[in-house]
This record gives structure tokens, C-alpha cells and sequence, in this order.
């Protein structure tokens, strides 16, 4: 048997980050760990969760060098804590062991690629301050220090800030091609492991601030198998699920992408605050709200909300679902009015045009998606364009226009069929549907709501499938029986598994009233139990 060491270096050397942090640590309790290997116990520990555990052996590596003498290693033992600290929000503490590290290089008067590395959070600091061109030009002297030294994970991280620097200053195109050619870097194994990871979540984040669904599909795809190749990842893999249930949501793969949230939340063993913890419960909360579960949807939201995480649009568009029109059109007006940044505004201008036009007020939906269009031209991406004359469609239907809506609505289809979306192709389909009606050419919009139709039943999307049946005349669904309004929208919330508790959130009714109507809805159904309901509501396609 080789001895704890040199099992922990034949461990971090095939990246098994648990099995690496075992044998190391247990060096480390034998007092044989060499200041290299308490780095490496560091970066082990780092990939493997414990950030906090890191820094503190990160800390202690840094003396270790120091003691060897080895200052331009103890300055980059520095720069990896300090941008660490940054990133998760100590601001203090990592500016610090930043200052510590170029201090200990400017009095020793040393040249090396450390301070390149030591330079990094100047130009994060410019990036995320709003100051791109800055940003750029700080990266851009980092990429200069790599090439002198030859250092690919330096070089790569510098591109990585040139890319979202000129993606952040209007020039998305370029930004993205630069990072693409980061990622090929990346995927070919010439960078490490911890910049490796911040890398793909950074690329991915991009893709997804630029709204080029494509690429974020690829590089998703790209950091999923770079997870399982090393299956002690913690810091990403929670991320990457998140992302991956996104891109299935988009693809109308719901139930994997549920699955996919909940193995994320499983993953996520950290503080309730996480960030990616309360992206992950906003993911699940949108395919909850899709699929009619309203109860178990604001409860998720509720949780994304006390993770941090913005609720908005998605809960506007909630309580639009569940009929409470001017609570959706408070929210989501208090929403627009704060969202600053073409992103952001992107994010909330199409919900806003939805939930306008619910309440009437046509003229600020017009206006909305005109702001839109134009912000859809500027990124010029597929996603962005179909949400843009989804848009457009749906006002100038309202405004009475059914021939331009049938227009800009079909070609709102063509680009969601392009990037293999059915959920938001079926509606376009439902509101040309609407249009086609209006223009008295009823075989197309039965052929249309059809199509529609069909989808939404795949997908399990209850609440367009019941806009559905009102657009196709159906009124109430055979099995109703005796059923009043109120008790089949009960009913229905009881199929999604539902408390009375939950009910009389969503209903705002309280627990008593909510009792009386399902021990209502027992009798009329001839059954005596919440199971029995479901099964009759299900059999007889009332959820």
C-alpha cells in the first residue's frame, strides 16, 4: 500500500476530488503535507463543497510556501483565496489576501504570471461595476502577462472577462464568438479544474444573459459531461442541473426537467441563502405554474424569495393563471418600473404585455412590446425574436387587428418550431387560432386550436389546456357533473395534491369555506377520500 500522500497525488491526479481530500487530509493529520500538497488538499476540498474548509487550507499553504520561500506560489495561494472570498460575498476578507499577495511581490520586486492572477478582481470589479470598456482593457493586460508566461488558465480567464466585457458594452456577437473559443480551451483539457468550473458557469450565464438559448444548450450539455467525468463536484453540478431543467423545459421535456430540479435540490447542501439553491426552487416553482400545481408552485416561490432569488415574473404570472388579474398587473407594473438593463427588461417586458392585455389596459402593452421589438433587434438572437413577435401578435389581436396578429404570431411559430419549443409554439398556435376566427376562417383556427391542443395534453399544461376548451366552445367538461364553478376549480387543485390550507392561499378563502366545498364535492362524486376525487378528476379530464 502507498502511503496517504502519494495516494492523495495519484488521486487529484485522476480529479477523484473525495478520494483525494481523504488521503491528503489524512497526510495532513500525520504532519507529512509539503506546502504543494496543502494546495492541493485545498483545491480538492474547494471542488468537493467545503469552501470555507478551503480557504482556511488555502491560508495555511500560503505559510507553508512562505516558510519555503516559494513567495511567487504564496502569492498565487493568495490570489486563489482572495477571489474565492469575492465570490462568495466577503468582500473585506478577500480584498485583503489580495492586497497581501501583491505587497509580498512588489517588496520582494518579483516578476511572474502570480500577478496577473492577483489582477483578476480590477477587472471583475470594472466588469460587474458597469465600466466594460475598463474591463476589457484590465483583461486584455492579463492575456498579455499569460502569454509572456505561458500560462493557459490565466489566458483563458482573461478572455473569459474580454467576452462578457464586450457582450456587457453592446456586442454580444463578439463576446460570445470569444468565449466559444475559451470554451474549445476548456473542453480540451487545457485548463484546470477550479477555473475550469468558473468558466463554464460563466460562459453559461452569458448565453443566457444574451439569450442565445443555442449555445447555453451546448455548453450545458459541455459542463454536464465534464461533471460526470468527476462525480465529487459540488460547486457546479447544482448549478448545471438547474440549467439543464431549463433547457428541458424549453424542449417540453417537463418531467424530466422536474426531476432534473429535484436531484439539484438534493445536491444543494448549503446555507438556505445559496443563490443557486433559490434559482433551482425558482425553476421548479415555473414548471409547477405551468402544469396547474398552483398551491405547490407559490410555495415554491416562497422559497426561492427567501433564498434571494427574484420571484418575478414568474408569481405575476401566477396570479394571472388563477384569475387574480389586478394582483398580476400590480406585481408586474412595480416590476417594470424598477427593471433596469435591457436583460432585465427583456425578461419582464413579455409577461407585462400578457398581464396588460388580461386587465385591458392595451395601450401600455403596445408600448411594451414595442420596447421589446427593439430590444430584440439589438440581440438579434432566435429566442429573443419569437418572444418579441409573440408579442406584437397578442397586442394587435386586442387592438383588432387580426390579420397583422396572424402574421407576427406565425412567425413568432416558425422561430419557436426552429428552436424545438413546443409549449410557446402551441400558443402562438392558440392565438392564431383567435385570429383566424376573427378573420371568419374557422376551419383554420379549429386545425390551429387542434394542434394546439394536442401539445398542451403531452405536456400536461392544465391551465392552457383549459383556455383551450373555453376557445373551442367546449363550456364545462362532461364530467362536472353537478360540480358549481368554484367546486371544479377545487377539485382541480385538490388533483394537484393540494392542503385545504394551500387551497385557501391560492383561492384567498379561508380553511373552513374550503372544507365545506370539498365535503361538497365528496358527495356529489360518490366518493369519501382526496385519492378518490383525484381519480374521477383525472378519468374524467377534469385537471
Amino acid at each position: 500500500m502507498a502511503d496517504p500522500v502519494t495516494q492523495g497525488r495519484q488521486a487529484y491526479q485522476r480529479r477523484a476530488w473525495a478520494e483525494a481530500v481523504t488521503y491528503l487530509s489524512t497526510a495532513d493529520r500525520q504532519g507529512d503535507l509539503a506546502a504543494a500538497d496543502l494546495d492541493k488538499l485545498a483545491e480538492a476540498v474547494y471542488l468537493t463543497g467545503g469552501a470555507q474548509a478551503a480557504a482556511e487550507t488555502w491560508e495555511r499553504a500560503h505559510q507553508a510556501y512562505l516558510g519555503e520561500g516559494d513567495l511567487p506560489s504564496a502569492a498565487r495561494c493568495a490570489a486563489w483565496l482572495g477571489l474565492v472570498l469575492l465570490l462568495s460575498g466577503e468582500h473585506a476578507r478577500g480584498g485583503g489576501w489580495i492586497g497581501r499577495g501583491q505587497r509580498l511581490l512588489d517588496q520582494a520586486g518579483v516578476d511572474c504570471v502570480e500577478r496577473g492572477y492577483l489582477a483578476l478582481p480590477a477587472g471583475l470589479g470594472a466588469l460587474y461595476g458597469g465600466e466594460a470598456e475598463t474591463a476589457y482593457q484590465r483583461f486584455a493586460e492579463l492575456i498579455a502577462v499569460a502569454d509572456r508566461f505561458g500560462d493557459p488558465d490565466l489566458r483563458a480567464l482573461g478572455r473569459l472577462g474580454q467576452g462578457q466585457a464586450l457582450a456587457e458594452r453592446g456586442d454580444p456577437a463578439s463576446g460570445l464568438g470569444l468565449l466559444d473559443e475559451v470554451m474549445v480551451a476548456v473542453t480540451a483539457g487545457e485548463v484546470s479544474p477550479v477555473p475550469a468550473g468558473i468558466i463554464y458557469c460563466a460562459v453559461i450565464t452569458t448565453c443566457r444573459k444574451a439569450f442565445d438559448l443555442r449555445r447555453a444548450r451546448e455548453w450545458t450539455a459541455a459542463l454536464s459531461r465534464w461533471c460526470a467525468d468527476q462525480p465529487d463536484l459540488r460547486p457546479y453540478r447544482g448549478e448545471c442541473l438547474v440549467h439543464r431543467a431549463e433547457i428541458m423545459q424549453l424542449r417540453g421535456d417537463w418531467v424530466d426537467a422536474l426531476a432534473e430540479v429535484r436531484q439539484a435540490l438534493a445536491h444543494l447542501s448549503g446555507p438556505p441563502t445559496d443563490p443557486v439553491l433559490g434559482m433551482a426552487r425558482y425553476q421548479q416553482a415555473e414548471l409547477l405554474r405551468l402544469r396547474g400545481e398552483f398551491a405547490r408552485a407559490e410555495e415554491a416561490y416562497r422559497q426561492a424569495s427567501g433564498c434571494g432569488h427574484p420571484v418575478q415574473p414568474g408569481l405575476a404570472l401566477l396570479r394571472l393563471a388563477q384569475g387574480r388579474v389586478d394582483d398580476a398587473a400590480g406585481a408586474i407594473r412595480r416590476v417594470a418600473g424598477e427593471a433596469a438593463g435591457k436583460v432585465e427588461r427583456a425578461r419582464v417586458l413579455a409577461a407585462y404585455v400578457e398581464i396588460e392585455v388580461a386587465a385591458g389596459e392595451v395601450a401600455a402593452a403596445r408600448s411594451a412590446a414595442g420596447e421589446l421589438g427593439e430590444v430584440a433587434a439589438g440581440f438579434d438572437t432566435p429566442y429573443l425574436r419569437a418572444v418579441a413577435e409573440y408579442a406584437h401578435g397578442t397586442v394587435l389581436l386586442a387592438e383588432g387587428d387580426p390579420a397583422a396578429a396572424c402574421a407576427a404570431l406565425r412567425r413568432s411559430w416558425v422561430a419557436w418550431q426552429e428552436l424545438a419549443a413546443p409549449y410557446e409554439a402551441a400558443w402562438a398556435r392558440l392565438r392564431m387560432a383567435q385570429a383566424c376566427r376573427e378573420l371568419g376562417d374557422h376551419d383554420t383556427a379549429r386545425m390551429e386550436l387542434d394542434a394546439a391542443r394536442q401539445v398542451f395534453q403531452q405536456l400536461g399544461a392544465a391551465p392552457a389546456l383549459a383556455r383551450v376548451r373555453v376557445l373551442s366552445g367546449e363550456g364545462r367538461p362532461s364530467g362536472a357533473g353537478d360540480l358549481t364553478a368554484r367546486e371544479l376549480e377545487i377539485l382541480r387543485l385538490v388533483a394537484t395534491g393540494a392542503s385545504n390550507r394551500h387551497i385557501a392561499d391560492t383561492l384567498v378563502i379561508s380553511d373552513k369555506t374550503v372544507a365545506r366545498h370539498v365535503a361538497n364535492i365528496f358527495t356529489k362524486l360518490g366518493v369519501s377520500s382526496r385519492s378518490a376525487a383525484t381519480g374521477y378528476a383525472f378519468r374524467h379530464d377534469l385537471v
